[in-house]
């Protein structure tokens, strides 16, 4: 079972759950609450559709069905509850505080009632699910592929300690990758994949899930750009006890069965924020170009009449995971501004228009960006969208620039509202401290302060 199928196979034993539950609290309603015969009408049909797709919506916004092979019983009793608690009180004061009923007792019947019959009915099913995604897990049928980095005798160690538990933790090796060249020991046991060189792409071609840092607590550099170089690509990094001392912020202590690992925090967004994130990106820009058609057709005449060449300025940029995408902006420089290779905008730039000056500061230039985040390219908020020959020179200094890419980039940042454009690569460094801030703090709060700072500075044309 991929993960794809498994997580449609619990969608499906929540939705025959959902379905199953309904049935029964209608009964228990009619006979008990309102006292009268069960008799399967309109209301009875309409519910076996439209509740349980409330419920996979509510189970899907709590993040139930991302990462369903990690999933294990206490979290999917945590889920089961928190998430039957939120859906029962929805749908008590959405259809059922208007029914006509004995007395007001009828209410709290139906309310426990309603909670009671779907906890038990969906919490059941999901634990015999997992239990078994568990079980085969432990008994080594079913894994997370992992990626073993180092190849001295502390790597050798922490292999044969994983491979000789009792109960396995879900590592599946894949192979290893050396540091140095000397780095031999693990030949006999697993295949070498490489030096640190092709580490992106054997995380890549090998769909790794885990990795495991096996490195002298010395090396304190390679350390840094290994954690940089992978964190954000949705791949766990766990890393030996003794290097504990050499790393900044907090650490999650895994002890796994005798195996003892300290896990790295993902800083991850909460996955019910992230849904409405994507819903509010694209409410509010499908309303904004809607709105702003006006603004648009003006600012399009403006360009057309103060210099020649196309409104629109397409360029590639990378996106999420490093993947490229064309920016969409308004043209704010003269054609073939860049024949001399690519250039970063200074403040008395000659090759930005009269009109593309009034167009930066205000960042309407930015406005067609609407259109990247409703295809998916882009967020509201995120970390700027940088070209890659920036970024090359960038990473040469400050590797932890790779975080940014774990998260859609955003018309707006932390790092734009703080700092602004960056005239060269040290300020593009110095505003990334900004945005590398944002990631690990991501919030729907911060989100709404970032916007409506970015509003203030477009209100007094602030943006250069």
């Amino acid at each position: 079972m991929n993960r794809y199928k498994k997580s449609y196979s619990l969608l499906i034993i929540d939705f025959c759950s959902a379905v199953s539950a309904w049935i029964l609290f209608f009964y228990f309603r009619k006979t008990y609450i309102e006292f009268s015969i069960f008799t399967r009408d309109q209301q009875f049909y309409l519910g076996i559709i439209f509740i349980p797709l409330f419920w996979i919506s509510l189970y899907a916004l709590q993040g139930t069905y991302i990462e369903v092979k990690k999933l294990y019983r206490i979290r999917i009793i945590k889920l089961t509850l928190l998430g039957t608690t939120i859906g029962a009180l929805c749908l008590f004061f959405i259809l059922l505080l208007d029914d006509v009923i004995p007395s007001h007792q009828s209410y709290y019947k139906s309310l426990v009632a309603l909670f009671s019959i779907h906890f038990g009915v969906t919490l059941i099913p999901r634990l015999l699910f997992v239990s078994i995604l568990v079980k085969k897990i432990q008994n080594r049928r079913d894994g997370f592929k992992t990626l073993l980095i180092g190849g001295n005798e502390k790597a050798l160690q922490i292999y044969t300690e994983l491979e000789q538990l009792e109960q396995s933790i879900g590592a599946k090796f894949i192979g290893y990758i050396r540091i140095k060249d000397t780095d031999t020991r693990l030949d006999s046991n697993l295949n070498c994949l490489g030096n640190l060189d092709k580490l992106p792409k054997v995380l890549q071609e090998n769909a790794i899930e885990d990795v495991i840092i096996a490195i002298e607590s010395n090396e304190h550099d390679i350390l840094s750009k290994l954690i940089a170089s992978i964190q954000g690509k949705g791949i766990k990094i766990k890393i030996i006890p003794d290097m504990y001392d050499f790393l900044s912020g907090s650490l999650k202590l895994n002890n796994l069965f005798g195996a003892l690992l300290l896990e790295i925090p993902s800083d991850e967004m909460p996955p019910w924020q992230n849904s409405i994130k994507r819903l509010l990106d694209i409410s509010i820009s499908l309303l904004s170009i809607v709105l702003l058609i006006p603004l648009y057709t003006l600012t399009a005449i403006l360009i057309k009449q103060n210099s020649k060449g196309p409104i629109f300025f397409l360029q590639e940029r990378i996106g999420k995971n490093g993947t490229p995408f064309q920016i969409i902006k308004f043209r704010t420089m003269f054609v073939h501004a860049e024949n001399n290779g690519p250039q970063l905008s200074s403040t008395n730039d000659s090759r930005i228009t009269p009109i593309g000056k009034f167009l930066r500061k205000t960042r309407i230039d930015e406005f067609p960006q609407f259109v990247n985040v409703l295809k998916g390219d882009m967020s509201l908020v995120g970390p700027r969208p940088e070209r890659q020959y920036y970024i090359d020179q960038i990473i040469e200094k400050e590797p932890h620039y790779l975080q940014l890419t774990s998260v859609r980039p955003g018309i707006t940042s932390w790092g734009q509202v703080k700092f602004g454009y960056a005239e060269n690569v040290n300020e593009m460094i110095r505003r990334m401290k900004y945005d590398l801030l944002y990631l690990k703090n991501r919030s729907l709060s911060l989100d709404f302060k970032i916007m409506f700072y970015t509003v203030i500075t477009i209100l007094k044309a602030k943006g250069k």
